[in-house]
């Protein structure tokens, strides 16, 4: 039998209790890693868990906050005896609406997850990694579509996408990696969770699905195995791109 990509590896996902950061943890761990996973509702941080075993540990907290990135970045520490491989910046919200609806409170909710919290996720992870760590960033390709009634959230994935440019740059004499993965419409709960009713959801993947060039939604497995590669050492001349997991819709 082959070695694993990740054995002997310690990597955080964070909003690792759901959709794409579940199925990134769950392919981390089966692949040898000890995986340190965040969310913001108790019980899918201990369902998560459970699912993964014992080479998994799950912490309860908002990384849209300071303190809450503090708690992640503690068990990682502790779970992962002071290191850090892999880092998946993934914990986001999906919020949709055209701009007369959107208030300054959704506003400053999106970007304090979305952006802030990403940022602060990576400079406080950061002493925990060393030479051949990577940090793989999860943007949209909504960073590159119009869309009517996706400004707020395009906006929040175009700047995660900013930052893998700028802080793959900082981070390369490190030998710190940075990338970016954008998916298209996934198979994931963020519909749900954007407030979106049965019908806005079903009328929005018809609609998404027909745009899209190979007209269904992606899997959360789909996205994973492409995250893995970016953190692998197969991608080990690799930083700073932005690799697209759309079905073909932010390039045709």
């Amino acid at each position: 039998m082959s070695e694993r990509r990740f054995d002997g590896k310690v990597a955080l996902v964070t909003g690792g209790n759901s959709g794409i950061g579940l199925a990134v943890a769950k392919a981390l761990v089966g692949e040898g890693a000890k995986v340190v996973l965040s969310g913001r509702t108790e019980a899918t941080v201990a369902s998560a868990a459970a699912q993964l075993g014992r080479t998994s540990r799950g912490v309860v907290a908002d990384t849209g906050r300071l303190d809450g990135i503090d708690r992640v970045v503690a068990a990682t520490r502790e779970f992962g005896g002071g290191k850090l491989d892999v880092l998946f910046c993934n914990a986001g919200i999906g919020a949709f609406g055209l701009i007369a609806t959107i208030s300054e409170q959704k506003w400053d909710e999106v970007m304090d997850v979305n952006v802030k919290g990403l940022y602060f996720t990576v400079q406080k992870a950061l002493p925990l990694m060393s030479r051949g760590g990577a940090i793989v960033l999860n943007a949209s390709v909504s960073a590159r579509k119009g869309d009517a009634g996706g400004s707020m959230y395009a906006a929040s994935k175009a700047a995660v996408r900013s930052l893998g440019r700028s802080l793959g740059a900082e981070l390369v004499g490190a030998g710190i990696r940075v990338n970016v993965v954008s998916p298209g419409p996934i198979e994931t709960p963020i519909f749900a969770h954007a407030g979106m009713n049965e019908k806005q959801i079903a009328d929005l993947k018809v609609a998404w699905s027909d745009r899209n060039p190979m007209k269904r939604f992606g899997s959360p497995e789909e996205v994973a195995a492409t995250v893995l590669f970016l953190a692998s050492d197969a991608a080990s001349y690799i930083t700073g791109v932005d690799l697209l997991v759309d079905g073909g819709r932010g390039s045709f």
